[in-house]
Parts: structure tokens; C-alpha cells; sequence
């Protein structure tokens, strides 16, 4: 966790994060090749008496068995970068880590509590150039030698809560459900006792592991139905960007909306 992490980074050749995406699939094919069984019964679903819908008949509730089968440690690829800062370390230097390492988040851990106290994302990022950009207090080249921890007092303002995490002997059914009842996208797996981060589950890690080991479950009768008729995604009031808008109309629109993408748009639209 030193300060001054960043100077001893390389930077990341073009296309490594997917050959190592590859190679972290295939390990976890290797590594997980066993067969799973899955009994589908309301009792063990615990699905209660009353009609049944699309969504409550036993074979829609395979993901969710699924889930509750796998612990959060079967989703930890066996070999995976993870970046941790010290919340003394300046922003510019973090982001420069991020960057490099190729990785979108990273922990923070406070050496003066001993222990992590939150996440550093792109996210915060994008947050500091839109409150910093048009700031006639503050200079951006001068938030760029603020402290992580500096950035956190002004940012949260007080109100800072518990770092949210789950142990890997967690089912990936609870981390699903901190993921979306937290409404957060990076969820870190610590270890209890010695207290060490072994991998952060994100959304896409989840559904990869699914992908993976999804021959071996009964295929829903729902994956029949497109996107739009299970209301998968968003259909009105889509946040876009003009191709022309400059970079920080763009960083207004995630910051205002809320959104992790934008679609860039011509004038035909």
C-alpha cells in the first residue's frame, strides 16, 4: 500500500486486457470443470403457493439456484490485477495506476484505521472534473495534488459510510443482492481473517461466470423472449451525447443522469 505506488507502474500494451480476459476465462473453464445438479423444487426454490407467473415458474428460478449453489470465491479468477491506494496518496498518481493497471477501481485503505474504508473509481474521476473544470476557487491542476482522503472529505462531506464488501464464502446470490440493494457496480470480496482483498465482483464478472457454466443448468423459458419484451435496458428518455458536444458536456450528462454510457449521436440522430 505505498505511496508512490504509481512511479514503479508499466504501461499496458494495446489488447492485453483481452488476451488476459481470454486466458482468465480458460483457466476458469479448467478449473471448473465439473458437473453441476440441480434439483428444481418448489421447496428448495422457495417458491411460495399462489399463481404462477413468467418469472415464478421453478425453471425461471434456475439462475437464481444457480447462484445460491457457487460461493463468491468460485467467481475469483485464478490469476487478476488489483490496484490498492492509500487514502494519503495524491489523485493525480491514483488515476495514473488505474490507468495503467488497465483496472477501473481500486480500494482504499487508511493506514491510520488499518483498515479499507472505500472504493476509488472512474466514476470519482469524472466527478472531479465536472465539479473542478469551471471552479473559479479552485484550479484543476491544483486538485490533481490533492490527497485522496482530501477529495473524499470534500466529496462526501461528512457523511461517510462503511465500506460495503462480502466474504468469499458468500453465495454469489448475496453479492447479487448487496450489488443491487447498495446500488453499487463493484462489490469487494475480503477475506475475514487475514483481512486481504482478493478480487472486487462486478456485474460483468457475475454473468461471465454464468456464462461459462451456463451449458451445465436448464436453459429459463424466458431466454426465449427478446429484450425488449422482458424490459431489459432502457427504451425512453435515452441520455445521448452529440458528436460534437465537447468532453464536458458529455461529463455533465453522466454526472446529471447517472449513466455509465452514452451513445454518440450525428445530426440524423
Amino acid at each position: 500500500l505505498p505511496t508512490g505506488f504509481p512511479e514503479a507502474l508499466c504501461p499496458r500494451e494495446d489488447g492485453e486486457e483481452e488476451e488476459e480476459e481470454e486466458e482468465e476465462e480458460e483457466e476458469d473453464r479448467r478449473r471448473n470443470q465439473r458437473a453441476v445438479t440441480f434439483t428444481l423444487g418448489n421447496e428448495m426454490l422457495g417458491l411460495g403457493p399462489g399463481p404462477e407467473s413468467e418469472f415464478q415458474t421453478p425453471d425461471a428460478e434456475v439462475y437464481m439456484h444457480f447462484l445460491r449453489s457457487h460461493c463468491c470465491y468460485d467467481a475469483v479468477p485464478t490469476s487478476c490485477k488489483l490496484v490498492v491506494f492509500d487514502i494519503s496518496l495524491e489523485i493525480k498518481k491514483a488515476f495514473v495506476a488505474l490507468v495503467a493497471n488497465g483496472v477501473r477501481a481500486a480500494p482504499l485503505w487508511d493506514s491510520k484505521k488499518q483498515s479499507f474504508v472505500g472504493m476509488l473509481t472512474i466514476t470519482d474521476f469524472i466527478n472531479i472534473l465536472h465539479r473542478y473544470y469551471r471552479s473559479p476557487l479552485v484550479q484543476i491542476y491544483e486538485v490533481e495534488e490533492h490527497k485522496i482522503e482530501t477529495w473524499r472529505e470534500v466529496y462526501l462531506q461528512g457523511s461517510f459510510k462503511p465500506l460495503v464488501y462480502i466474504s468469499p464464502s458468500n453465495s454469489l446470490f448475496d453479492a447479487v443482492y448487496s450489488l443491487i440493494k447498495h446500488k453499487i457496480h463493484r462489490l469487494p470480496v475480503i477475506e475475514p481473517i487475514s483481512g486481504n482483498v482478493l478480487h472486487i465482483l462486478t456485474h460483468k464478472r457475475i454473468l461471465k461466470f454464468l456464462h461459462i457454466f451456463g451449458s451445465t443448468i436448464p436453459k429459463p423459458r424466458f431466454l426465449k423472449k427478446t429484450v425488449q419484451e422482458l424490459c431489459v435496458g432502457t427504451f425512453r428518455d435515452v441520455a445521448v451525447v452529440p458528436e460534437t458536444a465537447p468532453i464536458y458536456a458529455a461529463l455533465e450528462i453522466f454526472v446529471d443522469r447517472r449513466v455509465s454510457a452514452l451513445p454518440v449521436i450525428n445530426d440524423a440522430g
